[in-house]
């Protein structure tokens, strides 16, 4: 039978769980980050679920959802309920490049997403082989130049629609050297065809080219970002290599959208700290990304300044949209 007193204690521990609870309710199910790439991704989004845990003393995983440049990954997270359970880790080319390039994507890069906090941004580099003999920048644009009506050539890893690929049509532009594009979708094999002479340049990211390059199989010519990289000091950006074109690809946490604001305070708040650590900081380095500390506001703010670059550069190169 129960008491008025019992009752009265039933409603007041009650309270005090209600006011006590976490933002993410009181069961202990994990936060999920999605991945939508290998590589650099995978192991930046596990350093951000290490953080989740430490910070909000709860389980984090992280689920890798591979396929369609990212956009498994993105349109899982699209569906997932807005409580700032399910997250997804992701570049900043789903968002501002591929409205560019595909005819009709299945999310919107701005209604369909909550900006959370920015984790880091890489640049591609711009590397030549054996055939052309150059060894700056401006020597493979006027090696280039001199090449036989359609003979000139840049490959791109991965390929059609990527940054690498309008980094590309960028410089082509910049340079005016018409040049013909040639797709790779994996690094390594662009980076085979380099070294072995049958590609003169290949543009792709920094770091699966770093080890040929201090061999000596094949040379960094220029690295896209505003800042010369950590991993090859001595190789200049593409501005002061003479070719005024600067371009990353900036990595971030999103949610659904609909999350409130204290969700994304609270989550910002409980990532963004692990970009002050040093050990963090130095693993983020090796793998050739840049810590970016950045607000939500910041990201969104990032992301409309890129669409409307990529989407002058494509209308003025003619780049012609896929079906996705």
């Amino acid at each position: 039978m129960t008491t008025r007193r019992t009752a009265l204690q039933g409603i007041a521990a009650g309270a005090l769980t209600v006011a006590g609870a976490p933002v993410f309710g009181q069961d202990n199910s994990p936060t999920t980050v999605l991945v939508g790439a290998a590589s650099l991704m995978d192991f930046t989004a596990r350093l951000i679920a290490e953080q989740l845990r430490e910070s909000l003393n709860r389980p984090a995983v992280v689920v890798s959802k591979l396929g369609a440049g990212q956009r498994v990954a993105l349109g899982e997270a699209k569906r997932a309920a807005p409580d700032g359970r399910t997250l997804v880790f992701a570049t900043s080319g789903p968002f501002t490049i591929y409205p560019q390039v595909y005819n009709k994507l299945d999310y919107d890069p701005v209604g369909d997403f909550t900006p959370i906090v920015g984790i880091g941004s890489f640049d591609v580099a711009i590397a030549a082989g054996p055939q052309s003999g150059a060894t700056t920048l401006k020597e493979m644009m006027e090696w280039q130049r001199k090449r036989p009506a359609g003979s000139a050539v840049f490959g791109s890893a991965p390929g059609n629609g990527s940054l690498s690929h309008f980094l590309g049509i960028n410089v082509s532009m910049a340079t005016d050297v018409p040049m013909t594009h040639v797709a790779y979708k994996d690094s390594g094999v662009g980076i085979v065809d380099l070294a072995a002479g049958r590609l003169p340049m290949l543009i792709t990211g920094l770091s699966p080219l770093v080890e040929m390059h201090k061999a000596g199989k094949i040379r960094i010519l220029a690295v896209s970002g505003d800042k010369r990289s950590p991993l090859v000091p001595e190789v200049p950006t593409a501005r002061e290599a003479g070719v005024n074109v600067s371009t990353s690809t900036t990595t971030a946490v999103f949610g659904p959208a609909g999350m409130s604001p204290e969700q994304v305070r609270r989550l910002h708040d409980a990532i963004a700290p692990m970009l002050d650590k040093p050990d963090v900081r130095e693993k983020l380095a090796g793998q050739g990304m840049t810590p970016w500390k950045a607000g939500p506001q910041e990201v969104a703010a990032s992301h409309a300044a890129e669409r409307k670059h990529f989407e002058q550069l494509a209308k003025a190169s003619g780049f012609v949209r896929q079906d996705a």
